[in-house]
Formats: structure tokens, sequence, C-alpha cells
């Protein structure tokens, strides 16, 4: 999970893009990076840590021009402390070309070979991203007519890419001397969406991840850029459009619904803040099959993605409904930090006010449990406050299985519910009581706000990859690295990949 943006203005782009970029914080604080262009010439300034840490005001005035592109960085791929990995990525030949990306690609050891052998391409760190540029530049290299590039051959090289990247990925590009170039995987599996604003020297378009960056910056969305289409806007601001992969179908991943999005995000035609009260209806619903034995005095929402379905929940039910956690603004999603500093930020993200707590049974919300680190710690401030029973409540399934594309639950043993049924994940976390969404229902609720999406990615809660090529080898590569605290070079990564499927044969 990475935050995208790209922008073909009329005045100075780099104001745009960073505010753009903090709208989008919450979905990548590892790193964060701006690249504008000006005649045939990049801007760019990068760096490890958040927006607001990254760019002061001397790297704002050297980021000229009127296009540009930005991106937050969630590492699910590559060394997360490396700085040489934020992102966007450039390449000089052919013409020029950066490039963020959001997603993971699921063959990106295969094509690192690729590239050095048949396409005599370098990739000089671990991150699928560079792959991906240096695929994108490969392919414009060949699309090319007399080493010039118009919409056709852009769209072209789109289509190869398409051809042999596999996985998840939303891009957006800037190509030197030429414009801006935004395209999605053929089973729209990451989101991304464009708008545009009307000024007084023309039109001009944003592309970003989530639909929030382009309310917040003034511009109106048009609509989501569709499974394997891709858009280009020239440096005069003319548009051009063209589906590029063959067999496309719309797959959202529906985790995006359940925490990665803001709420105030529209996805694919979905409003993300209507799904989630959908989410706590259908909870509401199972909680009054299955544990109306219970005595709960109070819904309490584990700030902040849970709110909404916590609070329609509440109502469903007849229950008090009171805010018993203080959130620090100041602290990151702990979902997204790594290992021990996950733990210890809990506690100094959340704290409890004893007075919601004491002598109360409370029924917690949130809107998963992963790695059950964070819900333990949870429950335990509970009972601290003086809570006499803890519930928990869960909007979304058990996840069960490793995410390959593009968010961070890379191995099975790192998951709390892979191997335990719910009591045993009860007992694990601490409380009285656990509820689990069920994934029918999951589906129902975005459903219920745009009944034409018809599949979606669920491949954390039932192990179903709808890529096709991810096989039990491909996770063991993987779960290897992660367990073994390692990070394989792309090439190791290809060799370890061809001993597997050896072996497998």
């Amino acid at each position: 999970m990475c935050g995208i943006l790209g922008v073909v203005a009329k005045s100075p782009a780099n104001q745009l893009l960073y505010d753009g970029l903090l709208v989008l914080q919450h979905r990548g604080q590892d790193a964060a990076g701006i690249v504008t262009a000006q005649d045939n010439t990049f801007h760019m300034h990068k760096g490890a840590g958040l927006v607001r840490d990254v760019f002061r005001t001397r790297n704002m005035r050297s980021l000229v021009g009127n296009m540009g592109m930005a991106h937050v960085r969630y590492p699910t791929a590559g060394s997360p402390e490396s700085s040489a990995e934020a992102q966007p990525f450039y390449v000089n030949s052919p013409f020029g070309i950066v490039l963020g990306h959001n997603g993971n690609l699921t063959n990106a050891a295969q094509l690192s070979q690729e590239l050095f052998r048949a396409d005599l391409r370098h990739v000089n760190t671990n991150s699928d991203s560079e792959v991906l540029l240096n695929v994108l530049a490969h392919e414009l290299q060949e699309s090319a007519k007399s080493h010039q590039l118009d919409p056709a051959a852009i769209f072209n090289a789109v289509s190869s890419v398409h051809r042999r990247c596999r996985g998840a990925y939303a891009v957006v590009a800037m190509i030197a001397g030429y414009g801006l170039l935004a395209f999605r995987d053929p089973y729209g599996i990451r989101p991304l969406v464009f708008g545009c604003i009307d000024t007084e020297h023309g039109v001009e378009y944003l592309v970003a991840s989530e639909s929030v960056a382009l309310d917040t910056l003034g511009f109106k969305l048009v609509r989501d850029i569709a499974p394997g289409e891709a858009i280009f806007i020239d440096e005069d601001g003319n548009f051009y459009s063209k589906h590029c992969a063959n067999n496309s179908t719309l797959n959202p991943c529906i985790f995006e619904y359940v925490y990665l999005a803001r709420p105030d995000s529209v996805m694919d035609g979905v409003s993300v803040y209507e799904t989630r009260l959908n989410m706590g209806e259908s909870l509401a619903i199972k909680i009054n099959k299955t544990m109306h034995h219970l005595d709960i005095d109070v819904v309490i929402p584990i700030p902040d993605s849970s709110r909404p379905s916590a609070l329609q929940l509440a109502n469903r039910l007849g229950l008090s409904f009171r805010e018993g956690f203080v959130k620090n603004r100041y602290i990151g999603r702990t979902f997204i930090m790594q290992g021990q500093q996950r733990r210890k930020s809990v506690r100094q993200k959340l704290n409890a006010m004893s007075i919601e707590f004491r002598g109360k049974n409370v029924l917690l919300v949130d809107d998963s449990i992963v790695r059950g680190t964070t819900s333990r710690e949870i429950v335990q401030m509970a009972q601290e406050a003086g809570a006499r029973k803890v519930y928990f409540a869960s909007a979304a399934p058990p996840v069960r299985f490793p995410n390959v594309y593009g968010i961070d639950m890379p191995t099975r043993q790192e998951l709390i519910a892979t191997g335990r049924d719910d009591d045993h994940i009860c007992h694990e976390i601490g409380a009285d009581y656990l509820v689990y969404q069920d994934l029918d229902s999951l589906k129902k609720d975005v459903r219920r706000v745009k009944p034409s999406i018809e599949h979606f990615e669920t491949s954390c809660f039932d192990g179903n990859y709808i890529t096709g090529d991810v096989t039990p080898e491909y996770l063991a590569v993987i779960e290897a690295q992660r367990n073994t605290g390692t990070t394989l070079s792309l090439a190791e990564n290809s060799t370890q990949l061809d001993l597997s499927l050896v072996a497998s044969d």
C-alpha cells in the first residue's frame, strides 16, 4: 500500500503535490518523494520519513515546473530501511522516465533476470517498482517510431507491460518532453482515480490513489481508471485514454474498504464510509444472533477506521456508543510499522479513559485483527481501566493468509488467525468473547453500495490469489526471507524460486 499522485497543471505543481501527499500520508510513512518536470528536465527530491520531514522550503523551491508526480512509500517488497528505494525511480533511457508504483509485482524476480539478460537493463535495488520502471522503459523504446513517441506508441508499450508483469500495480509515470502516463493492472486490484479542474489558463488534471486527494485540492472527480486502462496527458494538457489489456476484470482489494483507505474516499464508485457503516450493520446482525446471552453495557470503537462500523453497530443493537480511547494524532498507523515499533507504539498511540470502562461490560470494535499484537494490548488497556468484561468484534473476517499484492501480511506465522479457531484467538488476545465478520457479509456490504462489482481480491481472508501465479513455492520463499530477517536480492530470489519449482516437479 503506497500513495501516488500525478498532475499536469498550468501553474507550478510543487505545492499541489506536497498538499496531496499530506492527504495520502496514511498510505505510507516510510518515505516520500516528488518529481517535477520543466521542459525536458526533471527535478527530484525524496527521502525517508514523513512528508513534513522530507520536504523543506529549499527543497520545494527547487521543484520547478507545471507537471509532476509524487509518492509516499509503505514497503512490502525490497528493504524497508533503505532510503535508496524511496520513490519515484528514474531512468535516463529512453527519453528519461520517472515512475511511482502502488502494489506489488509477483514475478519481479523473473523480470529482473529478463531485463538483465535479454533487455540489457540493470536493476540496482531490490524494489519491484524499479523493475516495473525498466520494463516500461524497454517497451517504450521498442514502441517508439524513429525515436519519437505518440499516444499510440505509449499505449502499445503499456499493453506489453501488461503482458509481462504480474501482480497488482497502479502506476504514475512521466516521460521527459512528452507528458504524464497512468495505468492500472488488468485485475484492478489497487485503486487509481483522476479528476480535472477548469482554470482561466485551461484544464488541469490530477491522478491519485484516492479521491480524497482530488477533493481537498479542488479537483472534480471524473472517474476511476479502469482495470487494464491507461491514460496519457501531454504537456499541453491534451487527454488520451485506451484499454491496453485483454480480458481485464475489476477485482478491487476489499481490505481497502476495511482499513487502508480514508473514509471520505470514493473508490471504484464505492463510498468507503458507506461500506464501513454497512459492515457495522452486518456485524450487529451476527452479534444479535451469537452474543445475545452477553450483557453489553457500551460499544467502544478502536479509533479511527472502526468508528463508522462501531457507531452503526451500536445504533442497530440499541446500545450506548462511547469514545473510550483517546488517540495521539502524532503517532503513525501501527499496522504499517515494523515489529517491535508496532508493539511499543500502541500505548503511545491510544490512552484509555477509565470513566468509560470502570465496572462495565464493553464491546470493543476494530476494523480487523491481523497480527493480534495491537488487539492484545488494547484488551489489556481496557481491563486495566476497570472493565468488568471485554468483548471484541472485528468488522473483517479472520486474516489467515499472506497478502502478496501490496499489503504487509507476508507470512502465515505472523497472522494470529492462521491455524487457530475463534476461541483460541479470543484466548490469545485476552478477551472474554470474540466475534468476526463473515466474508460473504463483507462482500455484500460493499455490493450494497455498488451492486455491479462481482468480484473482489480477498486473498488474505480466503487464500484465493486471483492472478493465478502465486504458488505454495512462491509463498515459501517470501516467508523464508521474512522469518530469517534477510532480504534477498532479486537475482537470489529468482534462483530460489527456480529451485523451489524444480523441487516441486
